[in-house]
């Protein structure tokens, strides 16, 4: 609670709006009544207002002072159509953006997009892809950043990490290693954790060669040189980067080993695998993912997930927006 403790004060009272597409769901309804009472932001909820009034009531949920946007019958769903065909340039028609936008999820981005709101948040019923793409294709990567990449915050008492890339870049190249090591830093950062980004391997400074070994020592050097204000280190083999007697012993010269709060993992699996272990082998609280490297943030909710993951994935949401 500390983590989200800290999140809301630097939230509250500045009015940031977070779009839910998902206005229907009832995690969805019960989180945004949550975050207004609250005070902690501004939600917008998306849908049939007379359906999305219609769970809020069977559910006891109050959405009093909450705007409820139907995209079919929006005021200006004509002037984002517009500018939806101009941020495409050409790969989409007038005819096509109209249907296009009449998906929650695309009419959500677009409000991002636009300004009308600061954030969204989505997934609750949908697959990753469907609130990713019309990220990808609208908002975009940041300069400099070729994708997107999907972060988690581990928490157990008083011991914050970060894990990434957990969700989404199959098998990363090395400048795209590169990038999501200083992405993870600054997302580290706003997070209020010291950023000492290990970039994880099975070897460790050279004790084992193979190709996906040289991957990370090059994402490695990219890296440093492309941020040298963060301590970022590789290749290193998880104990040596997280326990302080193994990363004396195997890499003495680094500032990183035995001391990382930041783990960067090869590949997809290793990361998917690796929180999840962290997670059910070892009780930290997995929040995220957290997706890195947007022009404006869109973060995507796990199907399964619950009303107080809603909750929470707002707040880091809306925190991404102070960045």
């Amino acid at each position: 609670m500390e983590l989200f403790a800290s999140l809301t004060s630097k939230i509250k009272g500045k009015n940031i709006k977070i779009v839910f597409p998902e206005g229907t769901e009832p995690r969805i309804l019960g989180a945004a009544s949550r975050l207004k009472a609250d005070g902690v932001l501004t939600p917008v909820v998306l849908g049939d207002v007379t359906k999305v009034k219609q769970v809020a009531a069977e559910h006891n949920f109050d959405l009093t002072g909450i705007e409820i946007i139907d995209p079919a019958n929006s005021a200006d769903f004509a002037s984002l159509v517009a500018a939806f065909v101009e941020r495409r340039k050409g790969k989409n028609t007038k005819e096509q953006a109209k249907t296009m936008l009449l998906d929650e999820n695309y009419f959500g981005t677009m409000l991002v997009y636009t300004g009308a709101v600061d954030g969204m948040v989505s997934g609750a019923v949908h697959p990753t892809g469907d609130t990713v793409r019309p990220a990808l294709q609208i908002i975009k990567t940041k300069p400099g950043v070729s994708r997107t990449s999907g972060a988690f915050i581990m928490t157990k008492g008083k011991e914050r990490y970060l894990f990434s890339d957990c969700a989404i870049n199959v098998d990363p190249n090395a400048q795209e290693l590169a990038e999501i090591a200083v992405e993870s830093a600054k997302t580290a950062a706003l997070f209020d954790i010291d950023p000492r980004v290990a970039l994880l391997s099975f070897s460790t400074k050279g004790s084992a060669k193979a190709d996906v070994v040289t991957k990370v020592q090059e994402a490695t050097k990219l890296a440093q040189t492309a941020a040298p204000e963060y301590q970022i280190d590789g290749e290193l083999q998880f104990d040596a980067a997280y326990v302080s007697s193994v990363g004396q012993q195997k890499a003495p010269d680094s500032k990183v080993a035995g001391q990382a709060t930041v783990f960067v993992f090869p590949e997809l699996q290793a990361g998917n695998i690796g929180y999840k272990i962290a997670q059910r082998f070892g009780g930290f609280e997995a929040v995220g993912p957290i997706l890195q490297g947007l022009n404006k943030p869109v973060s995507d909710l796990s199907r399964g997930a619950n009303e107080e993951d809603v909750y929470k994935l707002a707040i880091i949401t809306a925190a991404q927006t102070l960045m």
